[in-house]
């Protein structure tokens, strides 16, 4: 079975950029989404997002 939510390690390893990075990054996606704080962000919201194809992205 495969995650459909993604996590600041996901992030760190898809932009080779830092950890708060990542946590921003997830934080901004939350508010534009206006997702709550308990709220996950998936990786096709991550995706859509970010513009990067979710063929890109293989997370498992």
């Amino acid at each position: 079975m495969k995650r459909i939510v993604i996590y600041p390690k996901d992030i760190m390893r898809i932009t080779g950029k830092s950890e708060r990075y990542s946590r921003e990054i997830l934080k901004k996606i939350k508010a534009d989404l206006n997702k709550e704080k308990h709220q996950l962000v998936t990786i096709q919201e991550f995706c859509k997002y970010m513009n990067i194809s979710i063929d890109e992205v293989n997370i498992i």
